[in-house]
């Protein structure tokens, strides 16, 4: 199954100039979700993680079904504000201004494997930022994987741990 047929591009959004990539129809179709699971399950067992950690919002979306098909659990990162108790928290820079995640404090211990999902990989801003907040609490990441690739923002370049996406773009 291509899943590059399932994945819309919307013309300057959010804004003039922007090419967006939209998992929304791959999201509504059922069979092309559950592959998609699927390859992301064959590649991310190769580092087998403890458990499996994405951001907001769409993280949410594809690493909780990955993280339940490797049968590992699965850790939020969430906005600021958005999680009760002590977390860990990390700021980072955007391409059009700043963001911060948080992290439960009990989720993630030294020495945790933890594999970073996300549906999108563009500069590498939020990912880089929540590995830098995973290693500093002592966690080994041990892979990222996203669904989607934009090669020439060259994020990439901004992780250091291993990377696997399924579908890229140029941009």
């Amino acid at each position: 199954m291509e899943l590059k047929n399932f994945i819309r591009i919307q013309e300057d959004f959010p804004k003039k100039g922007i090419s967006f990539k939209d998992v929304s129809p791959l999201l509504a179709d059922a069979e092309a979700f559950k592959e998609a699971i699927r390859q992301m399950k064959e590649i991310g067992e190769q580092w087998k993680p403890d458990v499996v950690i994405g951001p907001e919002a769409r993280g949410f979306v594809f690493g909780a079904p990955l993280a339940q098909a490797m049968g590992v659990g699965f850790v939020m990162a969430r906005k600021t504000g958005k999680l009760p108790g002590d977390t860990n928290k990390v700021a980072y820079s955007l391409e059009y201004g700043s963001d911060a995640l948080e992290v439960p404090s009990f989720a993630i211990k030294k020495g945790t494997r933890v594999l970073i999902c996300d549906d999108l990989l563009a500069t590498g801003g939020t990912l880089s930022a929540l590995e830098k907040l995973l290693r500093s609490l002592g966690a080994e990441v041990v892979g990222i994987i996203t669904v989607i690739e934009l090669t020439d923002l060259g994020g990439r370049k901004n992780l250091t741990a291993p990377f696997e996406t399924l579908v890229t773009y140029p941009h």
